[in-house]
């Protein structure tokens, strides 16, 4: 069995070709929330998750989890779906 290498692309990387996200706080569900499922439709959505060894790391889409965060970028994030977003920079956020 090969071990499947998940490809990995830079924070600031997206940041630069993306924009500065904001965060996005859930207030409702995520289904009654028509600000939230436009952004998805929208591939502008990434949600932060803290992996096994306490890092944050960044998947492009919708992931519901309690302790994940959810960050809304200017531009799509489509050219990042199929990676795994590491070296999270919060000073990169806007506030």
């Amino acid at each position: 069995m090969e071990l499947l290498k998940v490809k990995t692309a830079r924070f600031s990387q997206v940041v630069e070709q993306c924009g500065k996200p904001q965060v996005y706080t859930l207030w409702q569900k995520p289904s009654a929330d028509r600000h939230l499922q436009a952004q998805i439709k929208n591939n502008r959505l990434m949600t932060i998750l803290k992996s096994e060894s306490g890092t944050d790391f960044g998947i492009v889409g919708f992931k519901e989890s309690k302790d994940a965060r959810y960050l809304i970028f200017p531009k799509s994030l489509k050219r990042f779906a199929d990676q795994r977003i590491i070296g999270i920079d919060w000073a990169l956020v806007r506030e």
